[in-house]
């Protein structure tokens, strides 16, 4: 006869950490694990750097550019660069590809602040460039930041400029200007989400003028003047430009004992990270291997770069044509982890938050079976077989594991590209990281929950 606290043990689902259930050694690797991701961060705040960072990475592990229509034969490392700013690695397992593929699929953009087409103006002695918000964000977070501009200028003559401000230490910075408090009586009585406008998300650019000779326009032509000696453009050219600020913020350890790490970007790049590297480490499984690091998803997924572009289940038809497999069947018979972040709990905003099912920092990866709004609006909502099969193989390799949803049913809820590659008749579950302060400038991770997000992804390549 077992005892009630053996009975508990054996049939509850408790929530522990990661320091409970492992190992020294595992934490170790976790924090080792998080040296090359806080690199991977800082060279990666835009998904055009995402896209030139991950194919570096891809690079020194022997992937090679692949094209369509190419042949292909078992062992092949191969990665397809979609203008820059979505990217597809894949390697070519010895298994028929009518077992399906292997699909770890997260997204390269976060939210941030895009220049308009004409940005630059000057008004009461200052310069300023006009941007348009990018995603779900809280306008108030981003006054009063130091800011850096990354991004590329295309010229008429078709040549790439690639533009990156205020990172390095010797750079300027840039700035979005707040009313002081002692002038704030009637800012302080809107709602948050009222206080600051997006047409208040000015850049604060330059306050010098040119020159005293002329009137007009003088500090603004110093702004233009600056970049002109610098990178050859003109004004016009911000027509034909991707130009965004970021936060200038270098990825660093959060807290005394450095378990956690602060950044710009986490979502969604703290999966990004893990399921390309889990991708080039597992290069030698019997399965074929697919990372996709996808464009868009903060504003739907849709265009060129985005999830529901074309492109993706073409990859799925080219890769099977070439090994000699029906794509409907190689569709079927594959299976995606839709890699992106979920909230963790937070004891400060309890309100907002199910405990029972919300994902808690340092308890590791967490797997969602659905996402969507309210009444599951928005959601692939996995099947029980597929999570079945999933949880098996996590706990071959030991991988911590929880579970949970995006805070209370009606309070809002979120969206992932999962629904999208479930529409291709692919088995699709979100699995992913709890972020702290999620879509903030700058969001909190925990290194051990990264660390078995990693260990997840490859148990996922391997079995």
């Amino acid at each position: 006869m077992k005892t009630a606290s053996e009975l508990k043990n054996e049939l509850f689902y408790t929530k522990k950490s990661v320091y409970e259930l492992t190992s020294e050694e595992n934490v170790n690797k976790a924090f080792d694990y998080a040296v090359g991701y806080k690199k991977y961060l800082d060279n990666a705040k835009t998904e055009r750097e995402a896209v030139t960072t991950s194919i570096e990475i891809a690079e020194k592990a022997g992937f090679k550019p692949y094209t369509l229509g190419q042949s292909l034969s078992a062992g092949d490392k191969l990665y397809y660069n979609n203008r820059g700013k979505s990217l597809f690695l894949f390697t070519v397992g010895s298994e028929s590809i009518e077992n399906g593929i292997r699909i770890s699929a997260a997204h390269i953009d976060s939210p941030r602040l895009d220049f308009k087409p004409c940005p630059l103006y000057e008004d009461s002695r200052m310069s300023f460039f006009k941007t348009h918000y990018y995603g779900g964000i809280k306008k108030y977070q981003w006054t009063t930041i130091p800011l850096a501009i990354h991004g590329v200028v295309t010229l008429k003559d078709g040549t790439n400029i690639n533009v990156t401000i205020g990172e390095d230490e010797n750079d300027p910075v840039f700035y979005i200007n707040d009313i002081l408090p002692h002038l704030g009586q009637n800012q302080a009585k809107k709602t948050l989400g009222e206080a600051i406008e997006g047409e208040q998300l000015n850049l604060f650019a330059a306050s010098r003028p040119y020159s005293t000779e002329d009137e007009g326009d003088q500090i603004k032509l110093t702004v233009i003047a600056l970049l002109n000696e610098k990178y050859g453009i003109t004004e016009t050219d911000f027509i034909s430009a991707e130009l965004s600020a970021v936060p200038a913020e270098k990825a660093r350890d959060i807290g005394l004992d450095r378990a956690a790490v602060g950044s710009y970007g986490h979502d969604d790049r703290v999966c990004a990270y893990p399921a390309l590297t889990s991708v080039i480490d597992n290069a030698d499984s019997a399965h074929t291997l697919m990372c996709v690091l996808a464009d868009k998803e903060e504003i739907g997924s849709d265009g060129l770069s985005g999830m529901q572009c074309e492109i993706f289940p073409d990859l799925i038809d080219e890769i099977a044509k070439a090994l000699g497999g029906d794509p409907a069947v190689v569709r079927a018979n594959s299976k995606c982890l839709s890699a992106d972040v979920s909230a963790a709990y937070d004891p400060n905003f309890k309100d907002v938050f199910e405990k029972r099912n919300t994902p808690e920092l340092s308890c590791g990866v967490v797997l969602i079976k659905y996402t969507g709004s309210r009444g599951k609006a928005g959601t692939s909502d996995a099947g029980a077989e597929y999570i079945g099969w999933l949880r098996s193989v996590m706990e071959k390799d030991n991988v911590v594991w929880q579970t949970g949803e995006l805070g209370k049913i009606d309070l809002g809820g979120g969206g992932t590209v999962a629904k999208y590659i479930a529409n291709l008749n692919i088995e699709t579950v979100d699995l992913g990281v709890p972020v702290i302060s999620m879509h903030a400038p700058y969001e909190l991770i925990s290194k051990v929950d990264l660390y078995e997000t990693y260990k997840a992804f490859s148990a996922f390549c391997k079995y």
